[in-house]
């Protein structure tokens, strides 16, 4: 397990401000962010090229906080991989065990399987400059992995890659993390990036972290605006709560009510997914729904993107329906099913 504890650093104006978190042995964890959020910054305070001011790093139950880089059993893959031009790919992948000095025979021994893993044998006699973007990762994964680390850690591995390349090396993470188990932290800022590899994941912003969690409740059920708005759920409202029931209270905003689950009482903010919303004709009186007017229509290929007005208040809807199906300025019914509503933590 990785287990950091009130982490705190100041570098000018910016600070990692007491970030703690938990990493269970194993496990593919996301660690999303804007720009500027601190991402690499922590990710250098867990691989020692950082000391952190305060707080402590425990892996397996090791205290590494101290500890020089070479000592903490961590691999790391920077953002822009950091390969030795002057040396071809094979030396590049066995420097981290040549630096001990291990026997030449033995080095080969343990690359082999790694070399056969990730495809790369083709490779083993360029030079880094000869590589497409996509095997110069490949090959920092490899020297990454070499000396067989219990953390590995991906700084935005995806991130100079074209389209086609991402999700061919998304693709290779998920395959190599299931035959290596090899406990993971990947930095991203990309959401469509987090949801193809991970399970688990937390959004970090002006170095503090906002929540964490499975990547479905930082999808659906977000503890802040900020989380919300970053996972691009782009219907955020303000209403006042009227409790109903046990388990269910009606909001009132713009001159309209809805039922949403939860007992709350006042003023809240309640987010809901654009995927989530329905569309449905004026006239057809469908329950837990409010008049809208239809302004603007875009195609996205799987679907398409509505923005609408709800007597002030914007709305944006995700439909699968035909793009003729739909003209700006039709008037319509949005629909909020009641269990896809969510009402911000207070």
């Amino acid at each position: 397990m990785i287990r950091v504890c009130g982490l705190g650093l100041s570098i000018g104006a910016f600070s990692l401000r007491d970030v703690s978190l938990e990493v269970a042995s194993g496990e593919y964890f996301i660690l999303l962010g804007p720009t500027g959020s601190g991402k690499t910054l922590f990710l250098e305070c867990l691989c020692g090229l950082l000391r952190p001011a305060r707080g402590s790093i425990e892996i397996d139950g090791r205290d590494v906080t101290p500890l020089e880089p070479r000592l903490r059993g961590i691999g790391y893959v920077p953002q822009h991989q950091g390969l030795f031009p002057h040396l071809r790919v094979s030396d590049n992948i066995a420097f981290p065990l040549r630096v001990r000095r291990l026997p030449a025979a033995e080095v080969r021994r343990s690359l082999a399987p790694l070399v056969e893993l990730l495809g790369i044998g083709y490779l083993l006699q360029r030079w880094p400059a000869h590589l497409s973007g996509g095997e110069r990762q490949k090959v920092a994964l490899a020297r990454a992995l070499a000396a067989r680390p219990k953390l590995l850690l991906l700084d935005e591995p995806v991130s100079a890659l074209d389209e086609p390349s991402r999700e061919r090396l998304c693709a290779e993470l998920r395959r190599i993390h299931a035959e290596l188990r090899v406990t993971t932290i990947h930095v991203s800022h990309s959401v469509e990036e987090a949801l193809s590899v991970g399970t688990m994941g937390g959004v970090l912003a002006c170095g503090e972290l906002m929540q964490v969690g499975t990547l479905t409740e930082l999808l659906r059920r977000p503890a802040t605006e900020f989380v919300a708005r970053f996972f691009r759920t782009e219907n955020v409202f303000q209403a006042t709560a009227r409790p109903l029931d046990a388990a269910a209270c009606e909001l009132s905003f713009a001159g309209h009510t809805l039922r949403a689950p939860g007992r709350r009482n006042g003023p809240v903010t309640c987010v809901i997914r654009p995927e989530c919303l329905r569309i449905h004709p004026a006239a057809s009186g469908v329950p837990n729904s409010v008049p809208a007017v239809l302004k603007h229509v875009s195609d996205r290929g799987l679907y398409r993107r509505l923005e609408l007005d709800a007597a002030g208040v914007p709305l944006v809807v995700y439909s699968t329906a035909d793009a003729a199906a739909f003209t700006p300025g039709q008037a319509c019914l949005v629909a909020f099913p009641t269990e896809d509503l969510h009402i911000l933590p207070s």
